[in-house]
């Protein structure tokens, strides 16, 4: 999830959303450009990584907003996937291997064996 081109921005956009959620995609983008590194991100990139996370079940809709423009902007949020996928990131995977117990191993064992 933080690998490749779009990894920076993905992180970018799980941590305003797990911060402040629901948030339009104008409202992301402008809390995402007041932060340090991101002063040019155009919103056009924002919008398509929102929209190609929102397939991959990383964020979702959850409802609407009426803009001052007066149409309909859709909500969104950061899923469970979404904010493991932060917390994992900044895991050390040897700290969580000391704390994980036998039945946590196992499930975890067994969702990695059947995905290959």
């Amino acid at each position: 999830m933080f690998k490749g081109r779009e990894a920076k921005q993905n992180r970018a956009i799980f941590k305003v959303l797990s911060n402040d959620s629901p948030l339009t995609i104008y409202d992301l983008h402008k809390r995402i450009t007041s932060t340090k590194g991101f002063k040019t991100l155009r919103y056009g990139n924002v919008n398509t990584r929102v929209k190609a996370l929102e397939k991959e079940g990383y964020v979702r809709k959850i409802g609407t907003k009426n803009t001052k423009a007066g149409f309909k902007a859709s909500l969104y949020e950061a899923t469970s996937k979404a904010l493991f996928a932060l917390l994992i990131n900044s895991l050390d995977l040897d700290d969580l291997i000391l704390e994980l117990d036998e039945i946590s191993t196992i499930t975890i064992l067994s969702t990695i064996v059947t995905r290959n």
